[in-house]
């Protein structure tokens, strides 16, 4: 089992930032076994895959809408992910997720939320104009 806890979200006015953070525990977690993901779902909208950093951290894939605005890391020892989110904008509105899934090389290939086991309780990001 693995749970995962989403932190760092809230209510910003658009050009500003935030840095949400993802948690992930359990007895079966490692960083080199799971695939770790950002997904985001804004109201009336399916779920889309936001960021994700996979091959030890020597590889990212960013949705284009946050190309260039976000960035994904990870620190490994404490099982955290990070997602810096930067010039912030009304349509980055959403509740931002971190969901995880096996094998670890499955990031480099899988953009489906329906593929994700384990997911975090979410994190409300809201922006305004």
């Amino acid at each position: 089992q693995v749970q995962l806890v989403e932190s760092g979200g809230g209510s910003v006015q658009a050009g500003e930032s935030l840095r949400l953070s993802c948690k992930a525990s359990g007895s079966t977690y490692s960083y080199h076994l799971y695939c770790m993901t950002w997904f985001r779902q804004a109201p009336g909208k399916e779920r889309e895959r936001v960021a994700v950093i996979y091959n030890g951290g020597g590889s990212t894939y960013y949705h284009d809408s946050v190309k260039g605005r976000f960035t994904v890391s990870q620190d490994k020892a404490n099982g955290v992910q990070y997602l810096e989110m930067k010039r912030l904008e009304p349509e980055d509105t959403a509740i931002y997720y971190c969901a995880a899934r096996t094998p670890a090389w499955s990031c480099g290939t899988t953009v489906s939320a329906a593929d994700f086991l384990y997911w975090g309780q979410g994190t409300q990001v809201t922006v305004s104009s």
